[in-house]
């Protein structure tokens, strides 16, 4: 049942607030702790696409080799940095999205407490999933960047040449620019099948209309596709849109028919 004592405004906010600087908090010290592990959070993660020892990179070698096929040439790359400050400020950058990323059980954790309340018990086991369901699927679209968009993209993009004679060389900023953008983009977009369940159960959506208009989404994830690639190439569209929409053919799953 909901709340005994409905709070009033005022008692909102100040709960609100509380919620937000305990949230700020907590994301500092995930982005202080990141900060201080910089090898690890560079050399070890961020960075390692670059080199052919990559998880995934090694696992296509396998693949490819099992099969009987020949294994693709190695893989390596440098970055080059240009601006005095740059390497400083990224490093800020990563930290605090590092340290949101860590921090986003608790975060959720956080929200539940503020929505709870004041939500009916035959209410709080469908928005308690939804909430665990969404951040799941969040770090699942994370990792799917990181494991295989991101590096093939930087791999085909990487040794891409109009000509022998133009060489490389790739830009810190570039680099990390990308990754930002890819990873956090496809967290979001591994959002549609918790939007679409929670669109559905309050009837704005439904699965019947969801499969009547499958042709006109596949038109419109495409053109978000183009949207989320930061090169506009055919390839990295294609790898993002491929999940896309089979994100599209979940989230049918998901709706109430």
């Amino acid at each position: 049942m909901a709340a005994e004592r409905e709070m009033t405004f005022w008692e909102h906010i100040d709960e609100l607030r509380g919620i937000l600087w305990r949230a700020l908090v907590v994301v500092l010290v995930g982005m202080v702790v990141a900060f201080l592990a910089k090898d690890f959070v560079f050399g070890t993660l961020i960075l390692a696409p670059l080199r052919d020892d990559f998880i995934l990179y090694r696992g296509l070698a396998w693949l490819l080799t099992r099969l009987g096929l020949e294994a693709p040439a190695a893989f390596s790359m440098e970055l080059i940095n240009i601006d005095l400050a740059a390497q400083f400020f990224i490093h800020l950058k990563i930290s605090f999205w590092a340290g949101f990323i860590v921090t986003i059980p608790y975060l959720l954790y956080l929200l539940w407490g503020f929505v709870a309340p004041a939500l009916y018990d035959s209410e709080k086991h469908a928005v308690r999933g939804a909430f665990l369901f969404g951040g799941g699927m969040f770090l699942v679209g994370l990792l799917m960047a990181y494991l295989l968009i991101f590096p093939l993209t930087l791999r085909f993009l990487g040794t891409y040449q109009v000509s022998a004679s133009v060489a490389n060389q790739i830009s810190l900023q570039s680099y990390i620019a990308m990754f930002i953008r890819l990873c956090l983009m496809m967290g979001l977009v591994f959002e549609m099948p918790t939007l679409a369940a929670v669109l559905s159960r309050i009837g704005l959506l439904t699965r019947d209309w969801m499969k009547k208009y499958r042709k006109h989404a596949v038109i419109v994830l495409l053109v978000l596709a183009a949207i989320i690639t930061p090169t506009g190439d055919a390839f990295t569209l294609f790898l993002v849109g491929i999940p896309m929409y089979l994100l599209y053919e979940l989230s049918i799953y998901f709706c109430k028919k």
